[in-house]
């Protein structure tokens, strides 16, 4: 995680990122894609579903598999995954503020916090920040 990035690798890892993140849920319903239902997650008061997606190999994201937990709602709350491309640490990373632009709704806030082994975020090691203003499609 130390390890200093160019601007291409840079531009590489927040494409595949933003990609995914502004298509999921929707790209797990994609051809190739394994989705099983997993444990629920229990945060605060709350218990969430989740699901864990296979990612088809000619996806480039963060890791083969990762796991979603989803609201009574159905949106997303949170997505758990290894960053293979940065040593395979483990990512908890939560979305907020779910605002609805031209139909569709989607979060305006994510934070992704290191993992430690019992899936929990450590909350002291923020590992991305990603507010969205304003968003709009056309």
């Amino acid at each position: 995680m130390d390890t200093a990035w160019d601007p291409l690798q840079r531009a590489y890892f927040s494409g595949y990122t933003m990609w995914t993140y502004l298509t999921t849920p929707f790209l797990l319903s994609m051809p190739g894609f394994e989705v099983t239902e997993i444990e629920p997650w229990g945060e605060g008061d709350e218990v969430w579903r989740g699901l864990r997606a296979k990612f088809p190999s000619r996806l480039a994201s963060h890791s083969a598999e990762q796991d979603f937990y989803f609201g009574d709602d159905f949106l997303l709350r949170r997505h758990d995954y290894h960053v293979d491309i940065a040593g395979g640490f483990a990512a908890a990373h939560y979305v907020y503020d779910i605002v609805e632009s031209d139909g569709l709704r989607l979060p305006t806030r994510r934070r992704a916090y290191l993992r430690d082994d019992n899936l929990r975020p450590i909350r002291e090691n923020l590992l991305v920040s990603i507010d969205l203003s304003e968003p709009r499609f056309s």
